[in-house]
């Protein structure tokens, strides 16, 4: 069976970390209502979810992928780049440790989770304002072992290198071309989004099915 971490919403959320966006009021009720029906979604495809009780000081912490990076062989506990969430990693660690060996980012490398997109063996590591160059030396170093390539690319325009590309299965990902250079990809597939809905690249595969979000009906 496959497991899924998730973390409820933090009633702190309108105090959450921002870069690409401007702050406007976060309905705290309706975030919780989505996320519940996100919880949902996960226990339909048959995963066994792990809820994490919120953190009332970590306004971010419902965003539970920047803070480990999980392979078959190991998990690997980052070093956000806002300092603001490493804390995050704490209990994230606790949840994942019966499940993995774990390896820790060591500072001063930053990297969030949100910006590494495993293919495979291949591993591209997004370079943005949360990750930084010395996290491929670190990610290469805990990978190598285990026939895993780190590739590094550039992510400019939003936050996270999976805000612009994510996997979607029979090697191909699903790309915001526009906010990624998709050369780096080689001979993997990739569908482009429809360019009226440029965060349209956001989906989660889980096993044969694709989670996506119903705001997306062209690209869909």
């Amino acid at each position: 069976m496959t497991k899924a971490i998730t973390r409820k919403v933090s009633p702190a959320i309108n105090n959450c970390e921002l870069t690409h966006l401007t702050r406007m009021p976060i309905d705290l009720e309706l975030a919780t209502l989505q996320h519940k029906q996100y919880e949902q979604c996960l226990i339909d495809l048959g995963c066994q979810v792990n809820s994490l009780p919120y953190e009332l000081d970590l306004p971010d912490s419902v965003f539970v992928e920047d803070t480990a990076i999980v392979f078959d062989e190991l998990a690997i506990i980052t070093r956000p780049g806002a300092e603001s969430r490493r804390k995050e990693t704490i209990s994230i660690a606790q949840a994942l440790s019966p499940y993995r060996q774990l390896h820790y980012i060591k500072e001063p490398t930053t990297i969030d989770g949100g910006d590494v997109l495993v293919v495979g063996k291949q591993v591209f590591v997004g370079l943005s304002s949360r990750t930084n160059n010395l996290a491929i030396n670190q990610m290469q170093q805990i990978l190598f072992d285990y026939g895993y390539s780190v590739i590094g690319i550039s992510v400019s325009n939003c936050l996270h290198l999976k805000s612009a590309v994510t996997f979607i299965g029979n090697n191909t990902l699903l790309v915001n071309p526009d906010w990624i250079n998709t050369e780096v990809f080689g001979q993997i597939k990739t569908i482009a989004i429809d360019t009226s809905e440029p965060s349209a690249a956001n989906s989660l595969l889980v096993d044969n099915t694709l989670i996506f979000s119903s705001n997306y009906s062209k690209t869909k």
